[in-house]
């Protein structure tokens, strides 16, 4: 009776475990296969996944072993794994998709739209960061990489893999924290995209509406410098999105960001401040700081459009090792003067609304 009861208790323990792409308990998504205690109380586990190539078999290994051990000790745990056939991955696809569990990226709470007005300016290292350090303070982040000439997340976050396909929709692939989606996921390295505007607005939806993004309180979009079809496209497809504007104290750096931040007040995007990076460059023997690019351009930026400086951001050695080794400066050196003035934008970030003032309302008529 005793070894019936710790079955049952055990076995509830591990369908209790969330899958770590899906975010669902495994016993919902019909994974656990089997849960066996022998005489001596060890436990075999047969979990089934949705694909041979699952990223997330270790993250699965330890939070099913760490559930069975809540309940029975410190017993041996053994977990096995199948893969799904094709009509357990479309049951399990519809499953969620059903219930509504499949969100897509215009569900996130909070929507922040990382743009430059050039290149060269750390936009895409801004983001990445701030990414992370979002997810740090508990928040559920996506991170999705909008640069599709120049992608940088997968270098960024030094990943290497590719999204799970599941029946219809896609699985972000995830690290430090947050879900990133990428066009470098997708293609070999260094394989260069030679799109046009409409395959740039697909490509976009897609990652949008038929990524499983789950429930996500803050989503960071990359967007590529400038003033073109994606950062257009981007506006159309999310709606709420809030502008954030990164530039360098530079005097050039500066006036075509201006642009960015005009072109967004035209067509109604809030913009939520101001990042000045690059402010000074940190010395590495004595912490001495010194303006290579000039000094004052984000805040003056911030004033032609009326908002915000949300932060200055110096260029020291630890942020630049960060990005060339795969990861983020905010984890690999959080005491760093980069890393300690990102977590600080972080921290400021507030969600601006679009005003109602010329947009369509949904009415009814009575």
């Amino acid at each position: 009776m005793r070894r019936q009861r710790d079955h049952g208790g055990i076995a509830d323990a591990v369908g209790n475990v969330l899958d770590p792409e899906l975010d669902r308990p495994l016993s919902e998504l019909t994974m656990v296969r089997r849960v066996e205690v022998d005489r001596r109380g060890d436990v075999e586990v047969g979990i089934a996944l949705t694909t041979e190539a699952c990223p997330m078999r270790d993250r699965l290994t330890r939070d099913v072993t760490s559930a069975v051990r809540a309940v029975a000790g410190e017993v041996d745990v053994r977990v096995d794994f199948a893969v799904m056939s094709e009509r357990e991955r479309r049951d399990t696809a519809s499953r969620f998709m059903v219930e509504g569990h499949q969100m897509s990226a215009t569900a996130a709470g909070a929507i922040y739209a990382v743009a430059s007005g050039k290149g060269g300016v750390g936009k895409s290292t801004v983001a990445a960061n701030l990414a992370v350090s979002l997810a740090a303070q508990g928040k559920s982040v996506g991170l999705l990489d909008a640069d599709v000439w120049g992608y940088s997340v997968p270098q960024l976050f030094g990943v290497r893999q590719s999204p799970v396909a599941l029946y219809e929709t896609m699985l972000p692939v995830q690290a430090y924290g947050v879900r990133l989606m990428s066009l470098g996921f997708l293609v070999e390295d260094e394989t260069p995209i030679v799109w046009r505007g409409p395959m740039l607005h697909k490509a976009l939806r897609q990652f949008i509406h038929e990524v499983h993004w789950g429930g996500l309180d803050v989503l960071v979009l990359d967007l590529p410098p400038g003033t073109g079809d994606v950062t257009l496209s981007v506006l159309e497809l999310l709606e709420e999105a809030s502008l954030l504007v990164v530039t360098t104290p530079q005097t050039a750096a500066r006036t075509v960001a201006t642009r960015v931040g005009l072109m967004a007040r035209d067509v109604g995007m809030p913009n939520a401040g101001v990042i000045e990076n690059m402010s000074a460059a940190v010395c590495d023997s004595c912490g001495a700081e010194s303006t290579l690019f000039g000094s004052g351009g984000g805040q003056q930026l911030a004033t032609e459009l009326d908002v915000p400086l949300l932060g200055q951001v110096p260029l020291d050695r630890a942020l630049r090792e960060g990005g060339d080794r795969g990861v983020p400066v905010v984890v690999s050196s959080p005491g760093s003067p980069s890393a300690r003035a990102l977590d600080q934008v972080a921290a400021r970030l507030r969600p601006v609304r679009r005003p109602l003032l010329g947009r369509s309302l949904p009415l009814t008529p009575v």
